[in-house]
């Protein structure tokens, strides 16, 4: 099942990420409802290494499944920002078309060095896919 199903599923999708990936040290994700179809997600997840994935993202569930509206997700080891993710549209970028809005700031200069994300979407959790690329700096 997708977890955006409900907003009640994300809920409990989001507080039992522990149970499902045993790397997560600690999580200080929170679900904060915006009214019954609406809510913001925000917080950290710390895994080994100093590895930490800092989470925020807007989530409508109007229609089924829900979406998540926007979103950025920055990945950092200790007090270095690896890289990010947000759905800031780039509309004159030609390089991010494949994946629009989705993409990934990457070194050297992060804040303008961008590369598609296929990996991301607004209609399913992105946060496995962010585990499953973090497990790899672990």
């Amino acid at each position: 099942m997708n977890p955006l199903e409900s907003l009640g599923a994300y809920e409990h999708f989001i507080y039992s990420l522990q149970e499902s990936y045993s790397e997560i040290l600690r999580s200080s994700l929170v679900v904060i409802r915006r009214g019954p179809l609406a809510a913001h997600l925000i917080g950290e997840i710390e895994f080994p290494n100093e590895i930490k994935l800092v989470v925020d993202e807007q989530l409508l569930f109007l229609d089924t499944p829900g979406e998540i509206q926007h979103y950025g997700y920055e990945v950092w080891r200790g007090s270095e920002k690896l890289y990010w993710y947000d759905s800031q549209p780039h509309p004159n970028n030609p390089f991010l078309a494949s994946t629009h809005p989705h993409h990934k700031h990457v070194p050297p200069d992060i804040k303008h060095n961008r590369i598609p994300a296929p990996g991301l979407s607004f209609k399913r959790p992105n946060i496995p896919f962010l585990i499953s690329e973090i497990d790899i700096l672990l």
